[in-house]
């Protein structure tokens, strides 16, 4: 009887320790949650008392930040709190230390606490913006499986001396924040905030809600993609051209972004719908594209396609002020395709290639094969024109032909409904007018007149 007993005691110890053993390894396995918290920076100085849409800018950021906040009631493993600043001290006298946590983390109604508290702000202060961000990391508790977002909204910039880019910095390189989201409301204050974080200019109040839905859309989101626009030494630095996202299954574009670089140099992170394919067409000239895109969701998706750039710009030899400006046509090597139209003194970039370009001055300048090299400043250079006048008095029907060696080339025809003069802007080289007035009914009354044209100088040819 005592040997049974034993040997149940001995089985059941095995049973609970492998049960442990079985937990503590499921446990070990388990990927930890990971929570997203976002504070939010609302500007409450005096500016914010201002109109703006009818409204005072203040009372619409507080709308709508509030529809924002419900929106995400039902969204798990989030955490939002409130700093405000410009709330406390009248301005003047100015007090740069005017900025508060109204609103901590680690509460299950915050969203609630939120939406009261700014019910009951009124703006009244100055602008601390930097010190307000840069108290923004005591605002998050320690957390070891959280992602740290800042939201600043502001209609102004910093005004007490604080540099918001060096502390934003500062906040990223230790690891505190992610990269901060800045709106701006009613004016673009880009160039201040452009280096602290990814800038929304909100010049009404439909652009401030579509921005914030877009940034809280951005934070949440798992699935997200990349586009790395290659150079010609396979880095990512090729930007500032439109992506077409066109859903591979209907044909409809769904998106367009224009691609940008971050103020690290980095491609942009996008979020879009994970489910359809994708053909993306890029905006280079001419089009890439990039087929068959798939997404994998809950995941950071890249894709990198090569797109070596040149620039072209074509130009006169001085610079000489004319009301001079002849189209460029740019076409593939073989003719057959018009890719792009560009005008002179303009400078555009083209994927690298061999082109054919047809520069319209008079007669037009052909270059059946221009080599356009990546990364290099690909420059054509024409002749300064000079001017032809025809001065005439009677009406006359004829054209202009441009001489080379025993050819006689078209150039352009007159105008037989026109009796005044008429100028033209003409290449320098060797020219024949040939012409005979309407009223005459016989050829053999057909005149020829030669004349020289010379760069930046008025050749006068009398009728």
């Amino acid at each position: 009887m005592k040997k049974t007993i034993l040997i149940w005691i001995v089985v059941g110890f095995f049973f609970v320790a492998g049960r442990l053993l079985a937990q503590q390894h499921q446990q070990s396995n388990t990927k930890p949650v990971e929570k997203t918290r976002i504070l939010f920076i609302m500007d409450a100085s005096q500016s914010m008392l201002g109109k703006w849409q009818g409204e005072e800018k203040f009372v619409i950021a507080r709308r709508l930040l509030s529809q924002v906040l419900d929106s995400i009631k039902q969204v798990k493993n989030i955490d939002v709190a409130l700093r405000v600043y410009g709330n406390q001290k009248r301005y003047p006298p100015q007090d740069c230390n005017d900025t508060k946590l109204e609103v901590p983390f680690g509460n299950s109604n915050n969203i609630e606490r939120i939406k009261y508290r700014l019910k009951h702000i009124h703006p009244k202060g100055t602008s601390p913006i930097a010190a307000s961000l840069a108290k923004a990391r005591f605002d998050f508790p320690n957390c070891n499986h959280c992602r740290n977002v800042v939201i600043l909204i502001t209609d102004g910039k910093e005004e007490c001396g604080g540099d918001i880019c060096e502390v934003s910095a500062s906040l990223q390189k230790k690891g505190i924040i992610l990269k901060p989201f800045i709106i701006g409301i009613g004016s673009d204050f880009r160039m201040s905030f452009d280096c602290a974080g990814t800038y929304f200019n909100a010049a009404d109040k439909q652009q401030f809600s579509d921005a914030l839905n877009l940034i809280i859309t951005r934070v949440l989101s798992k699935t997200s993609l990349q586009v790395n626009l290659l150079d010609q030494y396979g880095k990512p630095t090729v930007s500032n051209v439109n992506l077409q996202f066109i859903n591979k299954k209907t044909g409809t574009v769904k998106y367009n972004f224009v691609h940008t670089l971050n103020v690290r140099g980095l491609p942009d992170t996008l979020v879009v719908n994970p489910t359809p394919v994708y053909n993306i067409v890029v905006g280079t000239i001419p089009p890439t594209l990039i087929n068959n895109v798939k997404i994998a969701k809950g995941r950071h998706n890249i894709v990198a396609v090569s797109c070596p750039q040149g620039s072209l710009t074509v130009k006169l030899k001085t610079n000489a002020r004319v009301d001079f400006n002849p189209a460029v046509l740019i076409r593939n090597s073989n003719r057959k395709k018009l890719i792009n139209v560009q005008y002179l003194q303009n400078t555009v970039n083209y994927l690298r290639g061999e082109y054919s370009i047809d520069i319209l001055t008079l007669p037009v300048i052909h270059l059946d094969t221009f080599d356009i090299l990546a990364d290099k400043k690909n420059i054509i250079t024409i002749d300064n024109p000079g001017i032809a006048v025809m001065q005439k008095n009677i009406r006359v029907f004829g054209s202009i032909f441009h001489l080379s060696g025993k050819k006689q080339e078209f150039v352009i025809r007159l105008n037989e409904n026109n009796a005044q003069q008429k100028s033209f802007y003409l290449q320098p080289g060797h020219y024949r007018v040939v012409y005979r007035s309407r009223f005459q009914n016989q050829s053999v009354f057909t005149v020829t007149k030669d004349f020289t044209i010379q760069s930046g100088k008025t050749t006068r040819i009398r009728f």
